[in-house]
């Protein structure tokens, strides 16, 4: 009996908001790990190595987001598993209501499909807004390099996409229509002047044109991030749809913020509910209009609602 009273009590919804998960297993927890754009230091990734061998089972899980999981963890050992790890170079992650570790792609530093450099806005993301209660679910951002999108971004609360708009120098054209050919959406041809004629409508900002262009008459006049909210994953996905185009890297922080904040006053009293399906209910017009007031260059003139995916498409119903 006094053994019973002395059990320490584990309060369940604490832990998961620290990243501390139960298993199946008695006592057993998996300890998901924090990985902001899914970079981490080799030597940090040794220390990890050398905690999971102690403290956890026969391997560690790389989750879906780009975090690494320490899985049958007992509870008993949680103080010594965050002691080694070292709160300042390697943190838990969080669950629950709030703002997640935000994943992203490798970004411009070595990848050739590089627009933009995600790991600098997924870094300041996590510093200044990872944790942040929401109040009512969570909140995961993403951010892609370019339109490959290899993050899945559209399926993210805000995902950002990198883009360049692109501006020709007719006189440094020597009329080879490599632009042209390499352009897979339609949005160049050429003229009858010979020059590459360009179409926005179709346009993904990818800046293949700039790419393969031999003399560098493709430029790029605008740099930025292509915006899409409301996606989420799950038993209810949605596709997040377009809000803003060419948001600059330097104001990424302030526009989640905007949207969170709208988040949290317009699911007030509304229970569990994630971000697109209060901009179905609301409609994305609002979103829209609280958004213009402070990006009016890059917030788009109108959008639809994040995009149902009907995952039981083929099953005799």
């Amino acid at each position: 009996m006094t053994e019973m009273l002395d059990k320490p009590k584990i309060d369940l919804g604490n832990l998961k908001a620290g990243g501390f998960i139960k298993e199946r297993g008695k006592d057993l927890f998996t300890v998901r790990l924090r990985v902001p754009g899914g970079r981490m230091s080799i030597p940090r990734l040794k220390k990890i190595a050398e905690v999971a061998e102690n403290y956890g089972g026969e391997f560690v899980h790389l989750s879906v987001r780009q975090s690494i999981e320490l899985i049958n963890i007992n509870f008993k050992h949680f103080d010594a598993v965050v002691e080694e790890l070292g709160e300042a170079s390697q943190k838990v992650a969080s669950c629950g209501a709030r703002v997640r570790v935000p994943v992203a792609c490798g970004g411009c530093e070595y990848n050739p499909n590089g627009l933009v450099d995600t790991q600098k806005s997924a870094l300041e993301v996590d510093q200044k807004l990872f944790g942040t209660p929401t109040g009512h679910h969570k909140f995961k951002v993403a951010f892609a390099g370019c339109p490959f999108d290899c993050p899945k971004s559209a399926t993210n609360d805000v995902g950002f996409q990198g883009a360049v708009r692109p501006k020709l120098d007719k006189g440094a054209c020597i009329s080879c229509g490599l632009c042209a050919k390499s352009c897979t959406h339609g949005a160049l041809t050429m003229g009858d002047d010979k020059k590459p004629v360009f179409a926005a409508e179709p346009c993904i900002w990818c800046g293949d044109c700039g790419k393969v262009c031999p003399t560098g008459a493709w430029e790029a006049e605008q740099t930025g991030y292509t915006v899409r909210i409301g996606g989420k994953w799950g038993r209810n996905p949605l596709v997040g749809t377009l809000f803003a185009t060419f948001l600059p890297e330097e104001q990424v922080l302030e526009f989640i913020a905007e949207v969170l904040a709208w988040y949290k006053e317009k699911a007030e009293n509304q229970g569990r509910i994630r971000l697109g399906d209060i901009i179905i209910k609301e409609g994305p017009a609002v979103l829209l209009d609280h958004l213009r007031q402070k990006f009016p260059e890059f917030v788009v003139a109108e959008t639809i609602p994040p995009q149902v995916i009907i995952t039981q498409i083929g099953a005799g119903r």
